[in-house]
């Protein structure tokens, strides 16, 4: 169950990290782009972290206060929930 766990997290981060570039590829272009609802929801799902370390590397929604603010109190929300669920199952 761990090891899925990990698999999850570590594939859902690798995607938010490649549509981050993707959509900076694709506003840099002008073109049909990955809209924020899809980056909220993979964050929330767990890809928090992909997508801060995108936004930094692309230099991506960095105008975006609500990404600004909200992706790093997402990774916050997502540390309590893991270090909760550790403490109450052991």
């Amino acid at each position: 169950m761990d090891t899925f766990i990990l698999l999850y997290l570590a594939t859902v981060n690798v995607l938010t990290f490649v549509l981050m570039g993707i959509d900076k590829r694709k506003a840099v272009k002008r073109a049909y782009r990955i809209s924020e609802r899809t980056f909220w929801l993979l964050s929330l799902l767990g890809g928090a972290v992909g997508c801060y370390i995108g936004m930094k590397t692309y230099r991506h929604k960095t105008r975006h206060q609500s990404f600004m603010i909200g992706i790093p109190l997402v990774i916050i929300l997502h540390f309590m929930v893991a270090v909760y669920l550790y403490y109450s199952l052991s």
